[in-house]
């Protein structure tokens, strides 16, 4: 009787085993690969699913996006510069069963597979086009991967550049090559406003001479603004200095015309040079002439 338990209780206790070996559980993100025998027989959608124990064996395969960090590349661009790249991709599986049976560990593979085409595709770009055309050279990369991962049941979604580190000689020259750039448009610019103002001041310069009295204007408003600051020193324009020079020129001859015009004039017998001596009368009576 004691052995007829034991048996029961050992076959129990095999069947729970069993069942649980048998039962599986494949969930949302994820699909199952079964293979009875080594020999592939379906997949399996996610859900509780039933195998048979010892014979079958399932591989859950996951359908979500993996992010994979492509490390750190030491690249040497078409025009001969030395950069360390690194990327990200960004992919996923398509198909379960390529996946378990075209490779054997797919991060792995496309980890390499990544590192190699990157050193690749930028070693064919020059420095510039690598600092200026990321988006390109992303796709470059993307394509290729593709092609070669097509065949293992994953599709590549996204890479991405995700640091350029330089040399800190060719990041100088870097720097100053952009300081250049800046000046040269500065004296662009700068050129530009003084062509600008010189042909304002040609306009000027034909109004005024249409009107002269504007430029003894312009200048009477110079001094203003000079008097505006508390300065001890006045700077006249050259114009009108020499107006100041012809005006007093004009009063000194007014001057000497009026001082002119006030001395008495000449009487008559002066002027037919007798002198006052000639009008004395004479000793004796007789007139006579000096």
């Amino acid at each position: 009787m004691q052995a007829l338990i034991v048996l029961i209780v050992v076959v129990g206790l095999l069947a729970l085993v069993t069942l649980a070996m048998a039962v599986k559980v494949v969930k949302q993100y994820e699909k199952g690969v079964l293979f009875r025998f080594g020999r592939l027989v379906g997949t399996r959608s996610p859900g509780l699913r039933f195998i048979v124990p010892f014979v079958d064996v399932l591989h859950r395969v996951s359908l979500r996006v993996v992010t994979m960090p492509i490390q750190s590349q030491g690249i040497i661009t078409k025009d001969n510069v030395s950069v360390d790249v690194s990327a990200v991709a960004y992919f996923r599986v398509v198909d379960a069963v390529k996946s378990v049976i075209a490779i054997e560990n797919v991060n792995s593979a496309i980890d390499q597979i990544a590192q190699t085409t990157l050193r690749k595709v930028v070693g064919q770009h020059t420095l510039d086009e690598t600092l200026s055309e990321t988006d390109r050279i992303n796709l470059d990369i993307r394509q290729i991967l593709d092609i070669t991962t097509a065949e293992w049941g994953v599709e590549v979604t996204l890479v991405e550049l995700k640091d350029i580190q330089l040399p800190e000689s060719m990041k100088r020259a870097m720097a100053r090559q952009a300081e250049a750039e800046r000046e040269k448009r500065s004296k662009i610019i700068n050129a530009e406003g003084e062509s600008l103002a010189a042909a304002a001041l040609g306009d000027a310069s034909d109004t005024m001479m249409a009107h002269p009295l504007a430029l003894q204007l312009r200048n009477l408003q110079s001094l203003v603004e000079i008097g505006v600051d508390k300065n001890t020193t006045v700077v006249f324009p050259a114009p009108l200095m020499s107006t100041i020079g012809e005006l007093g020129s004009f009063l000194a001859r007014e001057a000497t015309a009026a001082a002119t015009s006030a001395q008495p004039s000449p009487t008559p017998v002066a002027a037919l040079g007798l002198t006052e001596s000639a009008r004395v009368p004479a000793p004796n009576g007789a007139t006579g002439t000096s």
